[in-house]
């Protein structure tokens, strides 16, 4: 019988990621995602699945961002049953992001029904902390390399990719058909990741898009942060800086000692993480030596080298400071957090500064800062921008697109198909024309909630 996938996130947008395979009566489900950013896309995260969750059998994570992970709390809460299988390094994670997610989405709707900004009465939250919870033990951890049979006849392996702790790339073998995930691949010249392991031989991949039609910069994180944060720190300004609480926020912290270290910025320049998700992270990086390139006394520096706000009462008490300081907050697209009640109070000033650290999706406040907006509209009010906006083109933890095209080179042999996924329409036409004329593969971007044979 044959094998086919169904798209049901990931395609023509950069979240959302699912990808159902099915072979007869069997449903495996690769990554379980929110869909963030635009609200035509948010408001797919409340349209059922087109099964019951207790027909899927299984799910696999490539990595415990949300837009890959962050959909399965509310899975399990509708009935899904089955196991998870994620690398230890996702598995840590989720514990951290999943019930962090079920959190917000609860102060969210709380602040919504406390000012009347919903449309529902009451607004209610996808799912609760204790949902998330609740979801957790289903999580089977796996290394790298090693087989695992998630379902009888049907064998899985991850290898590392790059990008964030635990990332994967997932090789699903089933009825004879070898179906790789690429999954979100990091950079090989990451500043605190390895790079990602060679593509195994497949039949069928599903390779990300993110910078589909993009190069990286040749500056580094390094170059490009140094003169802004000196230029904030000459001024007595506040640096707000939106990071992705997994994987940003360290390589983050880690470039801004090294810039004290070298002396090209005040080492006395106070930096605050103000994020309890990315503060828990930054100590994981601990008990995974193996997947980054940080030395002990850097992952020491790592954890030590910034005020680590934990409380609500200190991070509404940075607010009483006077500059210069740098304070990361998530998350990292500006979408919700703590960094928003920061962004209000220190957006309105031009001595001021936000620096955006990695890919804004369009639809979200970051996106909006990153287009030059004079307010962005936070909490239900239009605040005023005049601190200068700073978009950094090197800090990104995704390959770009001379990037993908040799991490795909990699391959033993040429794939019969390449499905290009979690993209914007723009940079994943790209990709695609690329793969076909550069490579000679068959390629194409599959429509949202198209099914498509491996």
């Amino acid at each position: 019988m044959s094998v086919n996938i169904t798209f049901l996130g990931g395609s023509g947008t950069v979240t959302g990621s699912k990808y159902l395979v099915r072979h007869a009566d069997q449903c495996v489900l690769v990554d379980c995602g929110l869909f963030q950013g635009y609200k035509q896309l948010r408001l797919r995260n409340w349209t059922p699945l087109p099964l019951a969750p207790d027909q899927v059998d299984a799910v696999l994570l490539t990595h415990a961002h949300l837009d890959h992970s962050g959909y399965l709390p509310l899975l399990a809460k509708e009935g899904f049953s089955g196991h998870v299988w994620a690398s230890r390094g996702t598995k840590d994670l989720c514990q951290i992001l999943w019930p962090d997610s079920g959190h917000i989405q609860e102060e969210d709707a709380l602040f919504a029904n406390r000012h009347a900004l919903s449309k529902h009465s009451p607004a209610l939250p996808l799912y609760t902390r204790q949902d998330a919870q609740q979801a957790l033990p289903l999580i089977k951890a796996v290394d790298f390399g090693k087989v695992i049979t998630p379902l009888p006849g049907w064998k899985a392996t991850f290898s590392a990719a790059g990008h964030i702790l635990g990332a994967s790339s997932i090789l699903l073998e089933v009825a004879g058909r070898r179906i790789l995930f690429s999954g979100d691949l990091g950079r090989p010249d990451d500043l605190i990741m390895n790079p990602p392991d060679a593509a195994p031989q497949a039949d069928t991949v599903l390779i990300e898009s993110t910078y589909g039609d993009r190069i990286h910069p040749q500056d580094n994180l390094l170059s490009e942060l140094a003169p802004a944060l000196a230029r904030v720190a000459k001024r007595g300004g506040v640096a707000v800086v939106p990071v992705f609480a997994v994987g940003r926020a360290q390589a983050l912290l880690h470039a801004i000692h090294l810039l004290k270290m070298k002396g090209e910025i005040p080492s006395s320049l106070p930096i605050f993480l103000d994020s309890p998700m990315a503060v828990h992270t930054t100590h994981l990086f601990e008990n995974h030596p193996g997947e980054h390139r940080l030395s002990r006394q850097d992952t020491y520096a790592l954890t030590h080298s910034a005020t680590m706000v934990n409380s609500t009462d200190e991070s509404r008490a940075l607010a009483s400071r006077h500059g210069p300081m740098v304070i990361l907050s998530a998350s990292g697209m500006a979408t919700g957090g703590r960094v928003l009640h920061h962004l209000a109070h220190y957006a309105g000033d031009h001595r001021n500064m936000i620096v955006l650290t990695g890919y804004q999706a369009p639809g979200t406040r970051g996106d909006t800062l990153a287009h030059a907006a004079q307010s962005v509209r936070i909490h239900g009010r239009d605040v005023s921008v005049n601190a200068e906006v700073v978009q950094l083109q090197s800090a990104s933890a995704h390959a770009d697109a001379n990037q993908l095209l040799v991490w795909l080179r990699t391959m033993p042999e040429a794939p019969s198909q390449v499905y290009v996924v979690h993209g914007e329409p723009g940079p994943a036409d790209t990709l695609r024309s690329r793969i076909k004329r550069e490579l000679g593969w068959r390629a194409m971007v599959p429509e949202h909630g198209s099914t498509w044979p491996t």
